[in-house]
């Protein structure tokens, strides 16, 4: 009996470790297909307009997860769990919602528009060393000598990602230095990714991670709704309901959206947080190779100095995490939202 009980066991590992890879991969992919959406949605005007537009796949790509997280989590949504939230998780919920699931995506979306998705990537590196930096101020945690190198050299990586670029027409003059507008706001995005992490940390470790995810998705998508109807005006969602937008928005939301989400959760249920948090280390790396190879988009030297640093980087944080989490998690089934979101952090970009 033992030894039929063995090979069971065995596919069941590694099919866990399948699924966190598919995402890992599904993921990296989803700034070039967002780039590339928006580029055959440019080839096929409706008036004036084009009807994948980054706000429009957004919106409908986070109605796509909205839906996909209710399925996976709905009984969560019960009276007497809800019960159980005081003011202080409602607000601290909002303050996420807001910093995560409206303005990172927004912003990050809006970079897309603006500068090369390989920057994106890079740039984006930035959000692991600030909720580190971030939780030894705020949260006063202590941080393991590879982590702190880790986090130097992540640094070092994206700063010069940004100084290295070549002159380009959205640029901003800052003390003489010229910084891509688009990097800029990838790293205000992470800025706010990192905060909300921070938040979620220290007043929502105790909220089941399917009440964590629906609000956040919900709130944050009509929050970003709202605010894109002040800056742009009724009519830049006119082409919502557009056949050809959700055309396209099935292959985004079903590929990105719903198989992403799917396989990463799947993953996690039945692997260790030391593994997916391992596995989620290559997304930069799959995101790179996805921009080359859907939009042909080669590394710039600039890209090659800063992306060689900050994946030098990832390596240390990855020996000082994988330290980490082998001592606190030795069970496998990630259920509690810190876990998640300490996972998720080192992913960054995930397309919604």
């Amino acid at each position: 009996m033992t030894r039929a009980r063995r090979p069971h066991r065995l596919t069941r590992k590694i099919s866990g470790q399948t699924y966190l890879w598919l995402a890992m991969l599904i993921f990296g992919a989803s700034s070039a297909v967002t780039r590339k959406l928006t580029e055959i949605g440019a080839q096929h005007f409706i008036g004036d307009r084009n009807p994948i537009s980054l706000c429009n796949v957004l919106f409908v790509g986070n109605l796509c997860a909205l839906i996909v997280l209710i399925l996976i989590y709905w009984r969560q949504w019960n009276r007497a769990t809800l019960k159980q939230l005081s003011k202080k998780d409602w607000l601290s919920l909002t303050a996420v919602a807001i910093l995560s699931g409206a303005l990172a995506p927004g912003l990050i979306f809006q970079a897309l528009a603006l500068t090369k998705v390989n920057n994106v990537i890079l740039v984006g590196r930035l959000e692991p060393p600030l909720t580190l930096a971030l939780s030894v101020w705020l949260l006063k945690e202590r941080v393991s000598l590879w982590e702190f190198l880790g986090a130097i050299a992540a640094f070092v990586g994206v700063t010069l990602t940004i100084i290295l670029q070549p002159p380009e027409a959205a640029m901003m003059n800052m003390g003489g230095l010229q910084l891509g507008l688009g990097e800029l706001l990838v790293a205000a995005g992470s800025l706010a990714v990192a905060v909300s992490t921070i938040l979620g940390k220290k007043y929502l470790s105790q909220i089941s991670l399917g009440i964590y995810s629906i609000f956040r998705t919900a709130l944050g998508t009509v929050i970003f709704f709202c605010i894109a109807l002040i800056l742009y005006g009724r009519d830049h969602f006119a082409d919502v309901l557009s056949p050809f937008l959700w055309q396209w928005m099935f292959l985004y939301g079903g590929l990105i959206v719903v198989l992403g989400q799917s396989f990463w959760i799947k993953g996690l249920k039945t692997s260790s947080v030391s593994v997916a948090s391992l596995i989620s280390s290559f997304t930069p790396i799959a995101g790179i190779l996805a921009a080359y190879l859907i939009l042909g988009e080669a590394p710039t030297l600039a890209q090659y100095v800063g992306g060689s640093v900050i994946l030098i980087g990832i390596f240390f944080s990855q020996v000082g995490i994988l330290r980490q989490m082998n001592r606190k998690v030795a069970s496998a089934g990630v259920e509690l939202t810190p876990a998640e979101q300490q996972v998720e952090t080192g992913m960054g970009f995930k397309g919604i």
